[in-house]
């Protein structure tokens, strides 16, 4: 659902990509880049909850290491975006109103949303 709205609105996806390593160690790889008619690429990062379970605990440490990877990227990304699907969010709301704005800090260039808002802004070109 997400590579085709990305190459609707104009985007040039690449999946898997290593962007370097995670705080702590390890090989970051997120899910998507994508690239507009300009060359800016933007990182994607995509959760899937289903049900209740340890995805939501793991998402504050992706919105840090998302920030880390464009901080550490010498211009190469621009922006990144967190998308939530699934129906097994409990804490979808929080996430997605800035509900961690004052517990995080420095990561502004990453966006959390929705899987249906991602697709719709995607799909339009309007990343």
């Amino acid at each position: 659902m997400v590579l085709p709205a990305l190459s609707k609105g104009g985007f040039t996806p690449k999946k898997g990509v290593n962007v370097g390593q995670r705080i702590g160690g390890g090989k970051h790889i997120v899910d998507v880049i994508a690239a507009d008619a300009k060359g800016t690429q933007i990182l994607v990062s995509l959760k899937w909850q289903q049900v209740a379970g340890t995805a939501e605990q793991k998402v504050p440490f992706e919105i840090i290491s998302l920030a880390d990877a464009i901080a550490n990227s010498e211009g190469e990304y621009a922006k990144a975006y967190l998308v939530l699907g699934g129906s097994g969010w409990k804490l979808r709301n929080l996430y997605t109103t800035g509900g961690l704005d004052k517990y995080l800090h420095n990561v502004d260039s990453v966006t959390v949303m929705g899987l249906e808002e991602f697709v719709g802004l995607a799909n339009q070109g309007r990343l």
